[in-house]
């Protein structure tokens, strides 16, 4: 694939500084830098992994796909332009704000601002986080995954698929349509769900060790009008998450677990399980609904549905059989 990862994201808000508390002191980022209009956040080595301008709430501005090289962006840009997608290469001023070394931009089917970027800026000093956690999982997975809703699905399907080259995991029908891409061995990166309208669904942010999810699920009981998922694993990835209300309004969801796959191997698959093994009720959705998944956790329930825990080097501990 040319697409490695889902590298960076800029957001445009009217609460600059209700995100600097938040992204800190909740979600435990960096901040990279600040002025009256723009704020931008670390999470990890890198230089800027999310960027805010003020402006409407809600608004996902762009999102920045890292390709391998620039042989690779350039490919890309040639497969996009034979398909009849404008290609806009990015300035000098553009690419130093990105803190990336070229990119290029477009629109896709929906509507939505991709950049495709290579060579990423490293910062000079080591991540602190702002508030004590061990970190987020990122490195050559990206900073997560995003949630993308659309009008139409398969246009931008096609785009993504065969136009970018991104895989799918795995794929939902019924009772609305959503698709679940990987650009590598994490579980998927975008997930596209047609709902009529185009917007943000969610971000997802993975963290290192279990223990900091539940401290920010602590932390989220002070302000308990900003939890929209409860605590719950996911049926196709994995992840033990929850979901927070941003600033924005927007979702973000705080997770840790998650699956990676062998993409060159990977098939897929209907879900059939609803979204969740367990857990994450979803405060805004409808009581009909919430009915329909509550009948499906009843049955997974039944089922005795499980999966094993994914754990890392470092962050668990092997029990002794009793």
């Amino acid at each position: 694939m040319s697409v490695v990862a889902l590298g960076y994201a800029g957001i445009s808000t009217s609460r600059l500084a209700d995100w600097a508390e938040f992204g800190t002191k909740f979600l435990g980022l960096q901040i990279a830098d600040q002025s009256a209009r723009t704020l931008s956040f670390r999470m990890d080595d890198l230089s800027q992994r999310f960027h805010f301008e003020e402006g409407a709430d809600g608004v996902i501005q762009h999102l920045g796909w890292e390709v391998e090289s620039g042989a690779a962006l350039q490919a890309i840009a040639a497969r996009l332009e034979a398909a009849g997608v404008r290609v806009e290469q990015g300035s000098a001023a553009l690419t130093a704000q990105r803190r990336v070394r070229e990119l290029i931009w477009m629109h896709d089917p929906a509507g939505n601002r991709v950049e495709l970027y290579w060579g990423p800026e490293k910062a000079d000093s080591p991540f602190t986080p702002g508030r004590n956690i061990a970190g987020f999982r990122t490195g050559p997975l990206g900073i997560g995954h995003v949630a993308l809703t659309c009008e139409r699905i398969e246009p931008a399907l096609h785009f993504y698929t065969e136009l970018l080259g991104f895989g799918v995991s795995d794929y939902v029908l019924a009772p609305f349509k959503a698709y679940f891409l990987h650009v590598n061995p994490r579980h998927h990166s975008l997930a596209l769900l047609e709902t009529g309208q185009r917007g943000v669904h969610h971000l997802m942010m993975e963290l290192m060790q279990f223990d900091d999810v539940g401290h920010a699920h602590d932390l989220v009981q002070l302000r308990k009008e900003n939890l929209a998922v409860t605590l719950g694993r996911h049926s196709n990835d994995h992840m033990t998450s929850f979901y927070v209300r941003t600033p924005s309004d927007f979702m973000i969801e705080y997770g840790w677990g998650g699956l990676v796959i062998d993409p060159a191997n990977w098939q897929a698959v209907e879900l059939t399980d609803g979204p969740s093994i367990w857990g994450h009720n979803r405060s805004w959705l409808s009581e009909e609904a919430n009915a329909v998944l509550r009948a499906k956790l009843q049955d997974n329930a039944d089922r005795g549905l499980r999966h094993p825990v994914k754990v890392l080097p470092g962050n668990h501990v092997l029990m002794k059989d009793c």
